[in-house]
C-alpha cells in the first residue's frame, strides 16, 4: 500500500516512550498555529512511498520499542496507517499516533478507516495544538489539552484512560 508521507525519523526518543521510527505523514486539515511540524500540512507536499519499505527499515533495527505516525495527521491517510500499524504489531512493535482529531470526534464520526487505526493503536495523542496552551513541561505533547489515552483499556472500559 501506498502512503504520502513527509519524511521518517529514526531513532526518535521524543514521540513516545522508548526508541522509536517515527513517520510523518504528508497532509494535514488542522492547521494549527505555532505547528511543530507545518511542512507536513499541504497534501501535495511530500512523497510516496509504500508501507512495506516502512516496515522493512523497523524491521533491521532490533533496538525499536515502536513505531509512531505522527503528521500532518495520520487520520488523513488512515487506511494507509492502519496497515503500518497492523504490521508494526506483527514485528512486536507498539504504536503511537498523533492526530488534531479528538477521541471523542473520532467515535462520533464512525469512519471506518479511521477506526481501524484507532484499533492498531496502543496510545492515541489526541487533540489540535493549541499555542495558548503550549507548555515545554509535558511528556509527548505540545499543548495541555492533549492527552495520551491508552487505546485498548480505553476500549475495554468504554471510557478514556490515559497512558502512564
Amino acid at each position: 500500500m501506498n502512503i504520502k508521507i513527509s519524511g521518517v525519523v529514526n531513532d526518535s526518543i521524543v514521540d513516545g516512550a522508548g526508541l522509536r521510527l517515527t513517520v510523518f505523514t504528508q497532509g494535514c486539515t488542522h492547521h494549527c498555529n505555532g505547528c511543530h511540524n507545518p511542512e507536513t500540512h499541504d497534501f501535495s507536499g511530500g512523497y510516496w512511498v509504500y508501507t512495506d519499505d516502512i516496515i522493512q527499515v523497523a524491521s533491521e533495527n532490533p533496538l525499536l520499542d515502536g513505531i509512531t505516525l505522527s503528521g500532518g495527521d495520520p487520520m488523513e491517510q488512515a487506511a494507509a496507517c492502519a496497515e503500518l500499524a497492523k504490521q508494526a504489531h506483527t514485528l512486536g512493535l507498539n504504536v503511537w499516533t498523533y492526530t488534531g482529531y479528538t477521541w471523542e470526534q473520532l467515535l462520533a464520526e464512525q469512519n471506518t478507516d479511521r477506526m481501524a487505526l484507532l484499533q492498531h493503536t496502543d496510545v492515541l495523542v489526541d487533540g489540535r495544538f493549541l499555542e495558548h496552551q503550549r507548555s515545554l513541561d509535558l511528556q509527548f505533547r505540545g499543548s495541555q489539552n492533549q492527552r495520551l489515552i491508552d487505546v485498548k483499556a480505553s476500549f475495554a472500559q468504554n471510557t478514556i484512560v490515559l497512558w502512564t
